[in-house]
C-alpha cells in the first residue's frame, strides 16, 4: 500500500514528522529534495511538504492532486501561505500547535473512513431503570442485522456489560486495559484488541476497581469507532464524567430510560437536567408503570421514544448467562424500530456471520 510522502530537507522537522506519523502508526516515504518526490507525488495518499522545499517543489510545476500540506516549525511566517498556494496546498500546519491535526492527516489518508459510525448514547434516569439491557438489545440487534456495531460500556459501576451479554469470559481488552491510549488506533487494530462476536465488538467496564474513563482514551476510542462501524452504542452512568461527557457531545441522540410513575419521573428530571447542556437529540423510552408515558415525558419537555415492552423472566435468563431474548419478542422488534427511527433507516436481512446468542431465543 502506498505510504504518505514527506518532502523536506530540513532534519529537525523531518524528526517531527517521523514521531507524529509514528503516533498515527503509519510509515513515511521520504524525499530530501523536490526532484525526489517526483515518483511518489501521483500515489501517496497524502503529501507534507516542509516549508524549507516549498519553493523548490513549486518550481518544477507539479501536477495538481488531492491531500497535500505545507508544515512548518517557523511560527507566523507571512510567506509561507503563498508557498502553500504555490505547490497546490490546503492547508499549512505550524508544529507544534497543530500536531493533534497532522496526526490526523496522517490516520486519515492511512485508513480512510469506509463507515461514518453514528454514535447512540443510553442513560438511566433512574437507578435499575433498564438502561444496560436497552443498551445492549440495541447493539445485538443491530449486529444481527449485518450492521457493524461497538457497544461501549461507559459505566465503571455496572460489573461489566460483558456480563450481561454473558460473554464475561471472553478474551480481549477491557477499559483498564484501554485508559493510557492516545494518539490514533485503527478501528481494525481496535476490533482485534476487544472482544468480537460476528458483527459486534465490545468495550467492557471490569470487576475490580473502577477505573475512570480519561476524555482522551473515549475520544481514541470513538474516533476509531466511527471510520469502522455503523453504529457505536455507548452504555453511559447516571453521572457523566469527562470520558462520558466526550461521548455525550458526539451522541447524535441520547437515550433516557425511565420507569413511568412518579419517582421515576423526578429522578429523571434530574438526570435529564445534567445531560441537556451536553449533548443534541435527547429522547425518553418508558418502562410501563403507573403514569401515563405521554403525561410523563410532557413533563420532562423530551420525547418519548416508545415504552420498552416488559420481558417476562428476562432477569433469570440474564443470571443464566444468556443475553437479551430479541428473537422474535417484542422487545426486539422494539429495538428494531427505536434503531430504524435513530438511524433513518434499518436492514432487515441477516448476514449469515454468527453472532452472541444466533440459536437462542
Amino acid at each position: 500500500m502506498p505510504r504518505p510522502l514527506a518532502i523536506t530537507d530540513d532534519q529537525e522537522l523531518l524528526d517531527d514528522l517521523l514521531r507524529i506519523a509514528a503516533a498515527a502508526g503509519v510509515e513515511l516515504d521520504v524525499a530530501h529534495a523536490a526532484a525526489h518526490a517526483r515518483p511518489y507525488w501521483p500515489r501517496a495518499p497524502l503529501v507534507v511538504v516542509g516549508g524549507d522545499l516549498a519553493d523548490e517543489l513549486a518550481a518544477t510545476s507539479p501536477p495538481a492532486r488531492r491531500n497535500v500540506v505545507v508544515v512548518t516549525r517557523t511560527a507566523d511566517d507571512p510567506d509561507m501561505w503563498r508557498r502553500c498556494v504555490a505547490v497546490g496546498a490546503h492547508t499549512v500546519l505550524e508544529l507544534p500547535e497543530a500536531e493533534r491535526l497532522l496526526v490526523e492527516e496522517f490516520g486519515d489518508a492511512a485508513e480512510p473512513a469506509t463507515r461514518a459510525g453514528t454514535v447512540v448514547c443510553v442513560a438511566a434516569g433512574k437507578g435499575g431503570a433498564g438502561a444496560s439491557v436497552l443498551a445492549a438489545s440495541l447493539a445485538l440487534t443491530a449486529s444481527r442485522a449485518g450492521l457493524r456495531t461497538l457497544l461501549v460500556d461507559a459505566d465503571p459501576l455496572g460489573g461489566g456489560i460483558d456480563v450481561l451479554l454473558g460473554q464475561e469470559e471472553a478474551l480481549g481488552a477491557r477499559w483498564p486495559d484501554v485508559v493510557g491510549r492516545e494518539g490514533r488506533v485503527s478501528f481494525a487494530a481496535l476490533q482485534e484488541a476487544l472482544p468480537t462476536f460476528g458483527e459486534l465488538t465490545v468495550l467492557s467496564a471490569h470487576r475490580g476497581e473502577p477505573v475512570r474513563i480519561p476524555r482522551e482514551a473515549m475520544r481514541v476510542v470513538l474516533d476509531a469507532a466511527r471510520r469502522g462501524c455503523d453504529l457505536v452504542v455507548v452504555d453511559l452512568p447516571r453521572h457523566a464524567g469527562e470520558g462520558e461527557a466526550e461521548a455525550l457531545a458526539r451522541a447524535a441522540a441520547t437515550i433516557v430510560v425511565v420507569p413511568a410513575d412518579l419517582r421515576g419521573a423526578l429522578a429523571t428530571a434530574q438526570t435529564v437536567a445534567l445531560l441537556r447542556p451536553g449533548t443534541g437529540d435527547l429522547r425518553l423510552v418508558m418502562r410501563a408503570g403507573t403514569l401515563d408515558p405521554e403525561v410523563v415525558a410532557a413533563s420532562l419537555s423530551v420525547p418519548c421514544a416508545g415504552v420498552l415492552p416488559e420481558v417476562r423472566g428476562l432477569v433469570e435468563t440474564l443470571d443464566r448467562g444468556d443475553p437479551p431474548p430479541l428473537r422474535r419478542s417484542p422487545l426486539g422488534r422494539f429495538c428494531g424500530e427505536l434503531l430504524e427511527a435513530l438511524l433513518g433507516g434499518f436492514p432487515t436481512g441477516r448476514t449469515g456471520r454468527p453472532s452472541i446468542g444466533a440459536d437462542g431465543p
